[in-house]
């Protein structure tokens, strides 16, 4: 069976295009919507052609599209960074049983629907940049409208004790599409009780 490398792999194709939707004071709304768009076609394209694509051949040919919700600027968040004083090295358990080590860095508090939110981000023991964060999430879509095993952030600090968190760029994991990929489940810090709806939905075999 694979092993999810996902912060290897995907990271690559990811992380750099979520740093570009980072939201700026001098950002039109038709530009951010513009950027989200281009970045769901690039997502598109690289799941339905490049090698590193979690479908099988079989299923590229059959591959037409990737569902999404409507793009909704106030799934854009800035949250505040809540340092974890002793960070600890987590091992967080995969959909195949196995485990990934990961950092607890910090806490990204935000309001959302009415309610403050508290997220865990995770570090990568491999990362090399201290900026960049991963984090899984699951909420009261998920099983439903998205993925049930959650879906995933890859998300940079932009501010000295701040982080955007734009739940339109949320993605599905790579055993979403193929069960032969091990993928890691969202802490239980991150179990939302409201729905997120943003981002990428489920796969439709």
């Amino acid at each position: 069976m694979k092993t999810s490398n996902i912060l290897i792999v995907i990271v690559s194709v990811v992380v750099l295009a979520a740093v570009g939707y980072m939201f700026t004071a001098a950002e039109s709304p038709e530009a951010y919507i513009e950027k989200i768009e281009k970045e769901r076609e690039r997502q598109f394209k690289f799941i339905r052609f490049n090698v590193e694509s979690p479908l099988t051949e079989e299923q590229k040919r059959e591959f037409k599209t990737l569902t999404f919700y409507e793009i909704n600027p106030a799934y854009r968040v800035k949250a505040r960074l809540v340092p974890i004083e002793n960070k600890k090295v987590r091992e967080v358990p995969l959909t195949d049983g196995s485990k990934e080590k990961y950092i607890e860095h910090s806490y990204a508090e935000f309001e959302l629907n009415g309610r403050t939110n508290k997220l865990l981000l995770l570090q990568s023991v491999k990362e090399t940049d201290m900026r960049n964060f991963f984090l899984a999430f699951a909420d009261e879509t998920s099983g439903k409208e998205t993925y049930g095993g959650g879906r995933f952030l890859n998300v940079r600090q932009d501010g000295k004790n701040s982080i955007t968190i734009d739940f339109n760029l949320a993605y599905n994991p790579y055993c979403a599409y193929n069960p032969d990929y091990a993928c890691p489940l969202p802490p239980k810090e991150n179990l939302m009780t409201i729905a997120i709806e943003a981002g990428e939905k489920n796969y439709d075999k």
